[in-house]
């Protein structure tokens, strides 16, 4: 799949589940007592980055796809704990944290050279 069609898929994903945290997943379908702040942050880094990622120019080929990888590492990880998967996921949303960094240095760097 091309990365502004996965950036576009993604984003579609990310509201879907914005709306199912706010409308069906009552507290009683959340593991912990953060739970649903886990699920807001997912949505909102999953939107952004998607929507980020699907704006960006092809010349930040690399970047876009960091973008997409990292957001669904971190947002991924969170949803998971979110609905009850074991809390050592917590140590892997970094990485998807990092990844988002790293992503968006690239494009700065491949900005830098247009200028």
């Amino acid at each position: 799949m091309r990365p502004r069609a996965a950036a576009a898929l993604l984003a579609a994903v990310a509201v879907g589940l914005g709306a199912f945290g706010a409308h069906g997943l009552r507290e009683r379908f959340l593991a912990d007592p953060r739970a649903g702040d886990w699920w807001e942050t997912a949505t909102f880094y999953l939107l952004v980055h998607a929507l980020a990622a699907a704006c960006l120019p092809s010349a930040t080929r690399r970047p876009r796809l960091l973008l997409l990888a990292g957001a669904a590492v971190f947002s991924g990880t969170l949803y998971a704990m979110a609905l009850g998967a074991p809390r050592w996921l917590g140590a892997v949303t970094p990485i998807g944290g990092t990844m988002l960094i790293v992503g968006w240095v690239m494009a700065a760097v491949a900005f830098a050279k247009e200028d």
